[in-house]
């Protein structure tokens, strides 16, 4: 029961995986005249695996679209409530399991999780208990089956950001959960992007030049840009945090990117003037001078958008921008 929880599955369902399992095993031994018993079955857990749960929509209702079950689930086209044929020798069919009430999206590990992959469940029941080596193997399994930007987009964020509401209404509780998570998540981005540019030699292509703005120290969702960018190949110059103005200049005019994107987590931080003056900052050799596309990133920014600054709504819609078949940056020489 406890490797189904840690897995994400709800604790009803895997409560009751376990008593089919128990009861199978007892059923297998001999009988006190020595008859044999019924033949033991493997315990059957697909109802339990493929049951819509309502901590992901509500009873009676469709599955969201991206539902997509994950490699240990059965297909959804497994219905819970039709009653499946017993096989030869065992045990008569059971009566067909309809769908129980709505419970809440907190899914047993107190996060306010709402509509998450089952993934996203396990990962925020290990993080609460602090189970590191289960944070680890959550992560790791998520990111293997679904592929890094769905990971991030479907489990990851959903995750954190439960993490994250849970401790602002908490008094400053869980914040060595939120801490905890987001070091091995940081950790596992970092592993990603060596092993990547240690795998694919970088293509030919201006850098991406990722960089928090002064006073952010939010980095997480650009190491995940940046993890994502060296799967295609591209070079990544990962700044950091809370980069001052002067430096953040200086680089994007020593080094010629093709790309700078700017985090801002709050309002507080969103630049727009530094934004702006890095889009208007030409480099290279006279004659052949350019400028870098600017992506605000980070929903400090608001929904405001400004001519020659870029918008991306996501990771995955930041990376495509990013990509050299999103189009040159503009080239022009203002001083022939």
């Amino acid at each position: 029961m406890c490797r189904l929880t840690a897995a994400g599955v709800p604790p009803a369902e895997a409560a009751r995986a376990a008593r089919e399992h128990f009861a199978r095993r007892a059923a297998a031994k001999p009988l006190a005249d020595g008859s044999p018993a019924a033949v033991d079955h493997p315990a059957d857990t697909s109802q339990a695996w493929a049951e819509p749960s309502a901590d992901t929509f509500q009873a009676g209702s469709e599955p969201p679209a991206d539902s997509s079950p994950s490699r240990a689930e059965p297909s959804a086209d497994i219905s819970p409530a039709t009653p499946r044929p017993a096989p030869e020798g065992g045990e008569p069919p059971s009566a067909p399991v309809a769908p129980r009430p709505a419970r809440g999206a907190h899914s047993g590990s107190g996060l306010p999780l709402g509509d998450v992959r089952r993934e996203g469940r396990g990962l925020a029941r290990a993080a609460v208990r602090m189970d590191s080596v289960a944070v680890q193997e959550q992560i790791t399994a998520a990111i293997a089956t679904y592929g890094l930007i769905d990971a991030w987009e479907t489990v990851l964020t959903p995750t954190l950001r439960a993490v994250g509401r849970k401790w602002e209404s908490s008094d400053d509780r869980y914040v060595e959960v939120e801490h905890l998570l987001s070091w091995h998540i940081s950790a596992t981005l970092r592993h990603g992007y060596v092993g990547s540019v240690l795998r694919h030699r970088a293509v030919d292509a201006r850098p991406v030049l990722l960089a928090c703005l002064p006073g952010e120290q939010h980095t997480l969702p650009l190491e995940a840009l940046g993890a994502a960018l060296a799967e295609h190949g591209l070079p990544v110059l990962m700044l950091g945090a809370a980069v001052p103005a002067e430096a953040l200049l200086a680089a994007v005019r020593r080094t010629g990117p093709g790309t700078v994107a700017l985090w801002s987590q709050s309002r507080s931080t969103a630049d727009w003037p530094l934004a702006r003056h890095v889009a208007a900052t030409w480099w290279g050799v006279r004659g052949a001078r350019t400028r870098s596309r600017v992506l605000l990133s980070g929903p400090g920014w608001g929904v405001r958008t400004a001519a020659g600054l870029l918008r991306p709504r996501g990771l995955r819609e930041a990376v495509a921008l990013s990509l050299p078949s999103a189009g040159a940056p503009e080239t022009s020489d203002p001083q022939a």
